[in-house]
């Protein structure tokens, strides 16, 4: 029981607030966010799938995989007999999905079918991937785009010889779907025209979420470098990536954005609280049936279709218009593809001349039908910009440009509603006059109203009255600094420029507090958060008066070419005052959320730290052991060896010569591979402090889980010592016995045959059972050893009890700490057991298997380490090297495992193989 030896207070209480403040941070991602947004879609009917029937070769290939046709009531029974005559859509499930999750899409869109009579409608098709988990899995990505490919040309068959077939199928990818999608065009006999439009719904494209297996990394790879390199052969595939936003914490958004290609202008990134009609944050599994987000889906879809060949617009132009019209910048208007350019305002309306730089009006049961201009020429010189809103959110034109100087009637008129915006209780247009020197007058129109009540207004102004600036917390400022401004004018539109603020460590909130004159009734205020490098805008619509606090954070940093600065939009009543200010008390104290973003972009690291910090200490009781002839505990250890100073310092300088060519080529010169804290900084994902944060972290967290394992060991031995009969000493000290022999071969042969993953569990059983049995001999022995040693005559026998007692314990905590970094490296190939036991009524053997060799290997060393003793290593010649190798070891695993987890077990392997040769040289 003395294995485990507990710290001075102050050195646990500092690791205790360092654990802490980590699970805050895995608190904040998980739990502390906006509240779900999102309208649940319901079915009219009931839902049915029908199976289509596979070509045989096809079906013996695949035998796990299924493709299925949705359909509901008269709709079902109708395509029973496949005569389809639809567009072909087709839905890819992601990590653990189910082919039902079609269901939201194909509901909606037979509604919307049956609103235009079946004039157009879509058959959709979903695929059954036997919900594998290919986000923790990569070895069945390939063969689940190959079938893909094979349902693709299957889909397509169906319709052959219809009058208006299809030669193109539409993909709707949820998660890994999105991504499996991606990979169609990679392979080899894939011809590209066989997708022509691509949605992703929380894919993550940039980077697998935790890289734990070299397949998983090597097909992103693939792909990522397929769509840059064949970039020119993509511009006729358009494609479209929806992020959740901040209430997806599986998938940060930042991983959604696809690559930015700078040859076309086909792929468009948006997240959904920026996305019009919908603005909500969704989380993982909700972006598939958040109804605000499948109707701006299905009406883009039902846009998207080309009325001479009823099937999706062959025009990459036109789709993606239409992808913008509904994801990006809504007008309040129904899309066209080319509206009329001049129209002439007729109908017999009352023409009214406005010459106030500020107007507003109320309709309210208004018979007759007004034009309110707006004369220019006077507004010119005294403002830069004129601003309207209406309340009135059809989908009807209302405000128009006036080229002819008479201001009684309007000859020739451009249509200005197409630049309106829509927004969650009014449309708004913004205009520069400067941009329009050949408009004499702006004309509002109110037609007559029967029972509608809303409110139009206008206001000229100048950019700089309206414009103040906002300077945020950074990193150095620890939340000490804080700024506060009153806007006090009587605006309807205020620009709140947020200085500095371009990094996604940066995390604060703002807070607005609203003061009106009066308590009459008003219309809300509405506060967007406009990010203009990308479509992460959120809103936020209030009642005034008010106090709001918005969370101002980044999911991807300013790209270093951009020099444009987020803004805060407040949309205001005009007798209000706002004041704004972005510290409040301690709320937006700047460390607090700084942890919240690292712990946001970077938690799927920490398990590399936490093993980092305990092959340290691993390190340090070699080291001791060869100093002392004792070895301390893992505790003592990790406080001694675990210093960021040993580590960190030769990472950071490695990362700042990667800004170099001439380094850049020697390092490649040299095939050594590229230092992942580079990769993310070129991805402006890393800044020094996030590895010492993290380093920090992962030591709290290895002692803290290093005292509970240690409790757990004393718990499970005091019960296998109440279940089991103590046994006596071993008899047999050799490391390598026959039947050793026959388990190392069992194992390697389970390893070969079935799983790698499971021949580490099954050896991680035994050596759990054998570091329990020796606890519990410890315990029990330990006093009726003293108790003979008393009685004893013989000082000899005496001091070889002491000895021995002393050597076992030596050995206790030495393979206490390799167990408990056995433990971690079993839980990073858990996810392939698991992927591997869901599917071993199909297969017995995992293929490929992402750890088979690592397996066989660890299993000779474990079976001869789990038998030896710390008495053989101390007269090792090796002893030295293997107690020195830790630490590099420690400092290559940070510089490369963070972004390949994979790598990880390798480094450990090695450092156990070393100790191992100390036990035979």
């Amino acid at each position: 029981g003395r294995a485990c030896v507990r710290l001075p207070a102050v050195t646990a209480v500092l690791y205790g607030a360092l654990a802490a403040l980590a699970l805050l941070g895995v608190r904040d991602v998980l739990f502390l966010y906006e509240e779900n947004r999102c309208s649940m879609t319901y079915m009219y009917e009931y839902p049915e799938y029908l199976k289509i029937k596979l070509p045989k070769k096809t079906a013996r290939r695949y035998p796990a995989y299924e493709l299925y046709l949705y359909g509901e009531g008269n709709y079902a029974e109708e395509n029973k007999n496949l005569l389809l005559t639809g567009i072909p859509v087709l839905f890819l499930p992601g990590n653990a999905g189910s082919y039902k999750q079609v269901r939201s899409l194909g509901s909606i869109a037979l509604r919307k079918a049956e609103d235009v009579d079946f004039k157009y409608h879509f058959n959709f098709f979903s695929i059954n991937f036997n919900e594998e988990l290919v986000a923790l899995y990569g070895g069945s990505l390939q063969r689940q785009t190959k079938f893909v490919h094979e349902c693709i040309k299957v889909i397509l068959k169906l319709y052959r010889d219809r009058e208006f077939a299809p030669t193109s199928v539409a993909i709707v990818g949820h998660s890994m779907g999105g991504l499996v999608a991606r990979a169609l065009l990679s392979l080899k006999n894939f011809k590209p025209e066989l997708i022509n439009l691509l949605i992703t719904q929380a894919t993550p494209h940039v980077a697998p979420v935790l890289p734990l297996d070299q397949y998983l990394t090597d097909f992103y790879a693939a792909v990522n470098n397929h769509w840059i390199l064949k970039a020119q052969d993509l511009r006729n595939l358009t494609t479209l990536s929806v992020a959740g936003g901040f209430r997806d914490y599986q998938v940060r958004s930042g991983l959604a954005f696809l690559p930015r290609l700078s040859q076309h202008d086909s792929a468009l990134s948006v997240v959904s609280s920026a996305v019009p009609r919908a603005w909500a944050s969704t989380d993982h599994l909700s972006i598939v049936w958040c109804k605000e987000l499948i109707l701006a889906t299905i009406r883009a879809l039902f846009d998207l279709i080309d009325e001479n060949t009823r099937q999706i617009t062959e025009d990459p132009r036109k789709r993606m218009a239409v992808l913008k019209h509904h994801f990006v910048r809504h007008p309040a208007k129904m899309f066209e593809e080319n509206p009329e350019a001049l129209m002439e305002l007729t109908g017999a309306f009352t023409w009214i001349t406005v010459k106030a730089s500020k107007w507003t009006y109320s309709v309210y049961n208004d018979s007759d039908g007004k034009y309110f201009t707006f004369p220019l020429a006077s507004h010119r010189k005294s403002h830069s910009h004129v601003y309207c809103e209406n309340s009135m959110l059809d989908t009807s034109s209302w405000i128009y440009g006036c080229m002819n100087n008479n201001s009684l009637t309007c000859l020739e008129a451009t249509d200005l509603s197409w630049r309106a915006e829509l927004l969650p209780t009014t449309k708004v247009v913004i205009l520069k006059l400067q941009d329009y020197p050949s408009l004499s007058h702006i004309v509002i129109q109110v037609p007559p109203a029967a029972g509608n009540k809303y409110t139009l207004a206008c206001e000229f102004f100048k950019e700089d009255s309206r414009t103040v600036q906002l300077p945020v917390t950074h990193l150095l400022s620890f939340g000490l600094s804080s700024s506060k401004i009153l806007l006090n004018s009587s605006g309807l539109l205020y620009n709140v420029q947020l200085q500095h603020f371009n990094q996604i460590y940066q995390a604060f909130k703002i807070y607005i507090e609203s003061h009106c004159q009066s308590l009459k009734e008003r219309k809300p205020s509405v506060y967007r958060l406009h990010i203009p490098w990308s479509h992460e805008d959120s809103i936020t619509v209030v009642k005034v008066p008010s106090f709001t606090e918005i969370s101002a954070k980044l999911h991807i940093a300013r790209p270093q070419n951009d020099s444009r600065v987020p803004e805060l939009n407040i949309y205001s009543s005009s007798d209000c005052q706002y004041e704004v200010s972005n510290t409040h008390l301690f709320h937006g104290f700047y460390p607090y959320n700084l942890v919240f973003q690292i712990i946001r972009f970077h938690a799927g690291a920490l398990p590399v730290y936490v093993i980092s910090n305990i092959l340290l200490a691993y390190g340090g009781q070699l080291s001791t052991l060869k100093g002392t002839g004792q070895c301390l505990d893992f505790s003592h250890e990790l406080v001694r060896t675990a210093k960021p100073y040993k580590v960190e310092p030769l990472i950071s300088i490695v990362v700042f010569l990667h800004g170099f060519n001439w380094f850049r080529e020697i390092w490649e010169s040299l095939s050594l591979p590229e230092v992942d804290a580079a990769v993310l900084s070129s991805q402006d994902a890393w800044f020094p402090l996030v590895s010492l944060i993290l380093f920090l972290f992962g030591t709290g967290i290895a002692y803290w889980s290093g005292i509970f394992f240690c409790i757990s060991l004393r718990l499970f031995s005091s019960l296998w010592l109440s279940l089991m009969r103590p046994t006596g000493p071993q008899k047999d000290n050799r490391l390598i016995t026959p039947r050793r022999l026959c388990g190392v071969l069992s194992l390697a042969l389970v390893s070969w045959t079935t799983c790698g993953a499971f021949a580490v569990f099954i050896i991680y059983l035994q050596y759990l059972c054998k570091v329990l049995k020796e606890t519990s001999q410890n315990s029990s022995e330990h006093p009726v050893k003293t108790q003979s040693s008393m009685d004893s005559t013989s000082k000899a026998a005496q001091q070889l009890s002491k000895s021995a007692t002393a050597e076992a314990l030596n050995s206790l905590k030495m393979h206490v700490t390799i167990l408990y970094l056995f433990t971690w490296i079993v839980l990073l190939n858990l996810p392939s057991l698991i992927y591997w036991l869901k599917n071993l009524r199909y297969n017995i053997r995992l293929d490929p298997d992402p750890c088979r060799a690592t397996a066989i290997i660890l299993v000779c060393i474990l079976e001869i380490l789990m038998n030896s003793s710390t008495s053989a290593v101390k007269s090792s010649k090796l002893l030295r090297i293997a107690a020195k190798v830790p630490l590099p070891l420690s400092v290559a695993m940070l510089a490369f495992g963070r972004m390949h987890l994979y790598k990880v077990p390798h480094f450990v392997t090695f450092s156990l193989l070393l100790h191992l040769l100390c036990c035979i040289v």
